[in-house]
């Protein structure tokens, strides 16, 4: 606030607001981020950049041949947040990678070919016991099945309130 002869001065008092953007996400002094790649880049390296907050464009890759798995997380030293009370020192700034792959179908049978002489071998080798039954896989959206249990198991709870007479068990201390 301000000074004058004879008269105290004030507090200066700042209200600082972080706001949340859409690129990166702050856990104290460490900044994490996403990147989708495609299955291709995951197997045979990549090149992007990625624009800092400061504006600053961040060039990163990886060696072909480094395998980048869904949901890896690599980091990059000093390109975080600054430290409380140590503006030249920073966290880090962690990329987790979503690994996109191609869609069902759009493989064709000469390429699953070539793949399999590329890649390392299968781990099933396919062979069926003659008893066993056959089954189907069916596509599934885990979250919407999810929320369809949890509705499910909240009928079941409010059906067993309902019913008349019903006794509550308590277990016995010894």
């Amino acid at each position: 606030a301000d000074e004058a002869p004879g008269i105290e001065a004030g507090d200066i008092i700042l209200h600082l607001q972080q706001r949340e953007l859409a690129t990166f996400r702050r856990k104290r002094e460490d900044l994490f981020c996403e990147k989708d790649i495609s299955l291709v880049e995951a197997l045979c390296g990549f090149s992007f950049t990625i624009k800092h907050l400061d504006g600053r464009l961040l060039a990163i890759k990886s060696e072909p041949g480094t395998v980048i798995k869904p949901g890896d997380y690599k980091a990059i030293d000093d390109e975080g947040m600054p430290f409380p009370g140590r503006p030249f020192e920073k966290g880090r700034l962690y990329v987790q990678f979503n690994v996109i792959f191609p869609p069902s179908g759009s493989i064709s049978g000469e390429q699953c070919h070539v793949l399999e002489k590329i890649l390392p071998p299968r781990l099933h080798t396919g062979e069926m016991d003659m008893e066993a039954e056959e089954c189907t896989l069916n596509d599934v959206d885990m979250e919407a099945e999810m929320r369809r249990k949890r509705s499910k198991a909240s009928e079941y709870d409010d059906d067993d309130d309902d019913e008349a007479g019903g006794q509550r068990v308590q277990c016995a201390q010894q």
